[in-house]
């Protein structure tokens, strides 16, 4: 008897995925919840685990294909002997595997629920362009936000009035040295959602500057005890997420989201931190910093950093963010303008820290200075909202013991 191996629930709003590697081949024996299959969803990279011991059997989803929750995946065959049988079993073709992977989900016997009934009028769309995941196919407002973010739109809406074109062809000469590779699934959704950002939010950066020598001098007293203590080193990212949190407790509108109509204030802090991985731009969240002292705040960043660049983010790691924190002075970014996580309403960018020479008491000094960039949306924050936020970052930065004292 073979056991099937199918797609599982990948989270929320996350209907499909990409087919990125698989572990083992035909023929190959496998133990119960080894790892087997890899998963490419909009948000990360899905270990699927082989639900029983035996031999894979079958392949029915090649690599690169798009599969929907619960699409067939493949077989393994009970027992070692299975791999007698194993050269009869083959690859199947993509063509074979079409038919589970796009078929329709049945139509929904439950009339959307009421926020979802209510963005599909204001979207212009109708319950039948949307997959339901609710209980019977009920389309849930999570649903109309994906389609609305995947691009859907109503029938009757006219085509793209910029068509995109074909790309020029290159010169014999140069084709013969170029390389085209398909966009990873995560690729793919980050170029949708930074472009669907600059479409809809009306965003506008402010900048300020910080002197990070108060940091910097708390930072070289503590470091070595700091370690001992909480056995986690102390960098800037714990600093920076406290006085973020700090100042968007007292501006709320950088911390909400508009739905439609409403604005939706946000009384906690839950704050991305964006990784850079070798598959792209992650945003994991660091839940509740509000909350969190600096060492937790460093315990947990540290946690999600690796995690992303192990590839071991879970679903939970990276939904529910109120607030970004994109550090680019990392790679060496003197300065830049970052673009908002939708649906957030702000996002600060760090920078480079450079000695730079500044007048302070009427002297002209050395001090180690950081550009700051807060892009935000203008439809909820005004001007000086937005000023303002950044001014209270960079105060609670230079003098740090307002962190402390919670000041």
């Amino acid at each position: 008897m073979a056991t099937e191996i199918r797609v599982p629930t990948l989270g929320e709003s996350v209907s499909e995925a990409t087919v990125g590697t698989w572990f083992k081949k035909v023929g190959d024996v496998v133990k119960a919840d080894e790892p087997i299959v890899e998963l490419e969803t909009d948000k990360v990279t899905v270990e699927v685990p082989a639900p029983a011991s035996g031999v894979l059997s079958e392949i029915l989803a090649a690599n690169g294909e798009t599969v929907g929750l619960g699409a067939l995946l493949g077989q393994i065959a009970e027992g070692a002997s299975a791999g007698a049988a194993a050269p009869a079993a083959k690859v199947a073709e993509p063509a074979a595997a079409a038919a589970p992977v796009a078929a329709a989900a049945p139509a929904s016997s439950m009339p959307p629920a009421p926020a979802a009934a209510k963005m599909l009028a204001e979207s212009n769309l109708s319950s039948e362009q949307v997959d339901g995941s609710g209980k019977r196919g009920q389309v849930l407002k999570g649903d109309v936000i994906a389609a609305v973010a995947k691009g859907i739109s109503a029938p009757s809406a006219p085509a793209e009035p910029v068509k995109i074109q074909a790309r020029a062809p290159s010169s014999e000469a140069d084709a013969l040295r170029e390389e085209r590779v398909k966009m990873t699934r995560l690729r793919q959704t980050i170029a949708r959602r930074l472009k669907d950002a600059q479409n809809t939010a009306a965003m506008l950066t402010t900048y300020n500057e910080v002197d990070m020598k108060a940091v910097m001098d708390l930072r070289s007293r503590y470091k070595d005890i700091f370690e001992k203590k909480h056995g986690v080193k102390l960098g800037f990212m714990g600093f920076f997420t406290k006085a973020v949190t700090h100042a968007l407790k007292e501006l709320p509108a950088v911390n909400a989201e508009i739905d439609g109509t409403d604005i939706i204030y946000k009384n906690f802090c839950h704050v991305g931190v964006a990784v850079g991985t070798d598959k792209g731009l992650v945003v994991p969240v660091v839940r509740d910093a509000d909350q969190m002292s600096i060492a937790e705040i460093e315990k947990e960043i540290g946690r999600l950093g690796k995690a992303a660049r192990d590839g071991a983010l879970s679903m939970a790691d990276m939904q529910g963010g109120t607030f970004t924190i994109s550090n680019g002075g990392v790679y060496g970014s003197l300065m830049s303008s970052p673009i908002l996580n939708a649906p957030q309403s702000g996002i600060l960018g760090m920078h480079k820290i450079q000695e730079r020479p500044v007048v302070v008491g009427g002297q002209i000094v050395i001090r180690p200075m950081m550009y700051l960039a807060l892009s935000y949306d203008h439809r909820i924050v005004d001007g000086k909202e937005a000023v303002t936020f950044l001014v209270r970052v960079k105060e609670s930065l230079e003098d740090p013991e307002r962190l402390v004292l919670d000041l």
